[in-house]
């Protein structure tokens, strides 16, 4: 019997794809916002496709907010921008 992978919802476009597909925000119990490209990292995550269009979208809607329950500075998404075009892209 094959086992069946993961299913997580992008933040941005509300669609779900399998947990490998997309990349994972995370705050770890310190209260570190950061991109998660192992997937393994401690703490609290957020899932986003690999696309900038979806990115933006969250940023727009203050998603990261809804998802880690507090307003997450505009520093922190700039960071994260940074991280992810130089690494998912």
């Amino acid at each position: 019997m094959m086992k069946s992978m993961p299913q997580r919802r992008c933040i941005g476009c509300r669609e779900s794809f399998s947990k490998k597909e997309l990349v994972r925000i995370v705050k770890s119990p310190e209260g570190t916002i950061s991109l998660d490209l192992t997937g393994k990292k401690n703490g609290r995550g957020a899932y986003i496709c690999k696309k900038e269009s979806c990115l933006e979208s969250a940023f727009k809607k203050k998603q990261l907010d809804y998802a880690f329950k507090e307003k997450v500075e505009a520093s922190t998404y700039e960071k994260i921008r940074e991280e992810f075009i130089k690494n998912v892209k």
